[in-house]
C-alpha cells in the first residue's frame, strides 16, 4: 500500500447510528469510537447522527457525504430477523441503499448493520471487545479513506 505524507490531516468522520435495537447500536457506536480515538482521529460527539432505523441510514449517510466536511461516514444498525419477510427487505435495502451512497458520493461509507437470527448473536457482535463489528466497520473505513488518498495523490502526479 502506498505512504502517506506525516504532515497529512487526520481525516474526519461521521457516524449514523439507528435508533431501533439501541442497546446493540449504541455498543457498535462504542467500539467504532474506540478504534477511531486509537487510529489518532477521534470521532467527535457533534459528528453523530441518528437515524430511525436501518432503512434509513443510507439517505442520511450519503447527505452527510455530499457536505464534503466528512472523508468517511460509517452506518451502524441491527436487524434482528421476526417472524415475517421484513428482515429480508430491510437488509437488503440498507446494503445496497450504502452501497449506492458510496457510488453517489464519492466517499466511503461503511456498511456497520449487523443482520443476525437472534438478539443474543447481535449483543456478542456489539460487546466491547476487539470482534465489535462497530470497530470492523471503523477500521475499514479508515482503510478506504487513506486508499482513496493515495489513488488521489496517483492523479496529482506529474507523467
Amino acid at each position: 500500500m502506498g505512504k502517506s505524507k506525516k504532515s497529512e490531516k487526520p481525516p474526519v468522520f461521521a457516524a449514523v447510528v439507528s435508533a431501533f435495537n439501541t442497546g446493540v447500536t449504541h455498543g457498535l457506536l462504542r467500539g467504532a469510537k474506540a478504534y477511531l480515538a486509537e487510529q489518532g482521529c477521534p470521532l467527535d460527539e457533534a459528528h453523530v447522527f441518528s437515524a430511525p432505523g436501518a432503512f434509513e441510514l443510507p439517505l442520511i449517510a450519503e447527505k452527510l457525504a455530499k457536505t464534503k466536511r466528512f472523508d468517511g461516514i460509517i452506518t451502524l444498525g441491527c436487524v434482528i430477523k421476526g417472524e415475517t419477510a421484513h428482515f429480508e427487505y430491510i437488509s437488503l435495502a440498507a446494503t445496497h441503499g450504502t452501497m449506492m451512497a458510496t457510488l453517489n458520493s464519492g466517499v466511503p461509507v461503511a456498511f456497520g448493520v449487523i443482520t443476525t437470527y437472534t438478539a443474543e448473536q447481535a449483543e456478542r457482535r456489539a460487546k466491547d471487545d476487539d470482534f465489535n463489528k462497530g470497530r470492523e466497520s471503523a477500521a475499514a473505513c479508515l482503510a478506504s479513506v487513506k486508499a482513496l488518498r493515495v489513488v488521489s495523490a496517483l492523479g496529482k502526479k506529474k507523467k
